[in-house]
């Protein structure tokens, strides 16, 4: 929280400061849309005062004023971010921007006008995937990996926790450390400013950020050479055919894919080859869990074929 409070506006701080404690640990994203009120997401839910007060509206001057503070004063900086739609801050929180688009020739060139905001807060989840760690470590060997969920189900919390599992080792069940890579398209799985890592990913851990993760799989495999590759949100053609070069240079994978069940990520045509091909060991589906003042996800482990092997609950906060 502190290290997010300094970009914003003096009225949303206030309502930030305010916030019961436990609603301040539990709170998600802070969304400021340019003439509409201020949203906080609290748990997966929308926030509402107890005092039934209306939230500020966030006005056209704070959004340029939020949009400098980002940038240091200075919009060039934000070139390429104005590109990608998001930031990331100190601390690997991610500012999503949305606005007026400037395109040439049908291609985004950046945004332009940014009066939309989504600030997701970072927060790392030691020790998340240690229920995984049984079913997905074999033989002396971590297993190639797919995890699959909605939107906001922890797929990249648990695919962060995996990789520093792999980078430090985990001495007390005699698991020896291994080289990690990770490609960090998104900046979200390292946090990544000025390219270095802002949460906890082991020793042994690279980061490719900011880069694609086609080209960026083949980049770390060249000049890296990881036992272990970690990527985020793989979808496209050129995903897949990059997967498929990096498994058979015999590196073990750790991925996530959008999706609600293994049935209906097997419909589509770019994943569909990788599972035909039964590259993965080991899928984990996720999905989120509310309880009564924590929030979490079920956990539901398929093997190579798709056929169940375990369910458990996880509770993050």
């Amino acid at each position: 929280m502190d290290q997010i409070l300094p970009y914003l506006p003096e009225s949303v701080q206030q309502i930030l400061l305010h916030l019961p404690e436990k609603d301040q640990q539990m709170l998600e994203e802070i969304r400021c849309r340019t003439e509409r009120p201020l949203e906080l997401i609290v748990a997966g839910q929308k926030w509402v005062p107890t005092d039934h007060t209306t939230m500020p509206v966030f006005q056209k001057e704070q959004a340029k004023q939020l949009l400098q503070k980002i940038g240091n004063y200075s919009i060039y900086t934000l070139e390429e971010e104005l590109k990608r739609g998001y930031v990331t801050i100190p601390g690997g929180h991610r500012i999503g921007l949305s606005g007026r688009v400037l395109t040439e020739q049908g291609r985004v060139l950046r945004l332009r006008d940014v009066t939309f905001f989504n600030i997701r807060l970072a927060k790392q989840k030691i020790g998340a995937a240690l229920p995984l760690v049984p079913y997905l470590y074999n033989r002396q060997r971590w297993l190639n990996t797919l995890l699959i969920g909605a939107p906001q189900t922890g797929k990249t919390t648990m695919l962060r926790d995996i990789a520093r599992l792999i980078s430090e080792g985990i001495p007390e069940r005699y698991i020896s450390s291994r080289k990690t890579a990770i490609v960090d398209e998104r900046s979200e799985i390292a946090g990544c400013v000025e390219g270095v890592p802002q949460n906890r990913l082991g020793m042994r851990t690279d980061v490719m950020d900011a880069c694609p993760k086609a080209e960026g799989m083949m980049m770390m495999i060249r000049s890296m050479s990881p036992e272990v590759m970690v990527v985020d949100e793989i979808g496209g053609k050129d995903d897949t055919a990059a997967l498929f070069e990096a498994l058979n240079a015999g590196v073990t994978v750790m991925a996530t894919a959008h999706g609600f069940t293994f049935e209906q990520l097997s419909h589509r045509p770019s994943i569909k080859p990788l599972i035909d091909a039964q590259l993965f060991d080991r899928y984990v589906i996720l999905s989120r869990r509310h309880y009564s003042n924590k929030t979490g996800c079920r956990i539901i482990i398929l093997d190579q074929l798709g056929r169940k092997m375990t369910a458990t609950e996880g509770i993050w906060q």
